[in-house]
């Protein structure tokens, strides 16, 4: 409730990871390993696919587009989160942290609906063969691309409406790395009940269609390896698979501890270890996963690699 005494807050100061003094600066290198690699990952990628017209296919895509919100999303938060273990008091202001707010939502949402259209893609490969170049035409994967954005968007758009509407009064610690939905609710002076439903539905849908929709796909994927005769088929098929299980598991096991549990000062401290997987972590391995397991990906980097020799000679 607002009241006479009360100063409407114009500026924020992220909490951070931990304030153990001792391990600021081991986790700065940390976390700034992390983001190069990231960095260095995601763009490689972006790079590598778009300069290789065998690569212009489905699959790759939709990995592209996936490295590219991987690229993005790292960078709205990661800076700040760097600043954090380096200065004694990380400050953002109100537009900062609202803005903030919006691209991180934008692209993590987007990314739940990559995820998904990936996933869709690998079951019309392996399950449908035969239809597979008429069913994900060029016009089939724009389509899922831009309504995975356009999701990202709107989910944004809710989520940062409806903080816009909060009064934040004398309290200003977000106790976080990043300006998040629920560490920012727990500052709100004025009735957070429509941002709480907000989240339940806008989050909940975000989290449980892609994550059906991915379990089912993948069940279908794995009904079909079992029908491989060929054992070094089966192995190949199940090795592949299985990383990419565990990259889902992480991106939305996280974010689902994060956001559909009640949310109390305990909670958020491990709410914030949790938000590691899927804010640093995740993005980092995706390349990783997606691409160094991939025969198509390892021919095209010795290609480029030794075309880069080969000038250095002459």
């Amino acid at each position: 409730m607002l009241t006479g005494n009360d100063s409407i807050v114009t500026e924020f100061i992220l909490a951070g990871l931990t304030d153990n003094p001792e391990l600021q600066k081991p986790l700065f290198y940390l976390f700034l390993m992390i983001y190069i690699v990231t960095m260095v990952g995601n763009l490689g990628l972006i790079t590598l696919i778009g300069l290789n017209s065998h690569l212009h296919t489905p699959m790759y895509y939709f990995l592209f587009n996936l490295s590219f919100i991987d690229l993005c999303y790292s960078s709205v938060f990661t800076p700040k989160m760097l600043m954090n273990f380096v200065s004694k008091k990380n400050i953002i202001s109100y537009v900062g942290c609202m803005t903030q707010l919006f691209f991180f939502l934008f692209f993590v949402i987007s990314e739940c609906y990559m995820l998904t259209s990936m996933a869709y893609d690998r079951y019309v490969a392996i399950c449908n063969p035969l239809l597979y170049k008429v069913t994900m035409s060029h016009q089939v994967c724009f389509v899922l691309t831009l309504a995975a954005y356009v999701m990202g968007f709107a989910g944004a758009t809710a989520h940062t409406g409806c903080m816009l509407r909060l009064t934040f009064c004398n309290a200003n610690i977000i106790n976080h790395y990043l300006c998040d939905i629920l560490p920012l609710l727990q500052l709100s002076c004025t009735s957070t009940y429509v941002n709480e439903v907000v989240v339940l539905i806008v989050v909940g849908i975000n989290i449980t269609v892609p994550s059906i929709t991915i379990l089912i796909s993948y069940v279908f994927i794995i009904t079909s390896i079992f029908h491989i005769k060929s054992s070094q088929g089966r192995s190949k098929a199940f090795s592949t698979c299985s990383s990419h299980i565990i990259a889902l598991s992480l991106f939305f096991g996280s974010a689902a501890f994060m956001y559909l549990k009640y949310s109390s000062p305990g909670s958020m401290d491990l709410g914030k270890i949790s938000s590691v997987f899927y804010t640093n972590v995740v993005p980092m391995v995706n390349p990783l996963i997606y691409s160094l397991r991939n025969k198509d990906i390892k021919v095209s980097l010795r290609k480029v690699l030794f075309k880069i020799q080969r000038r250095k000679i002459f």
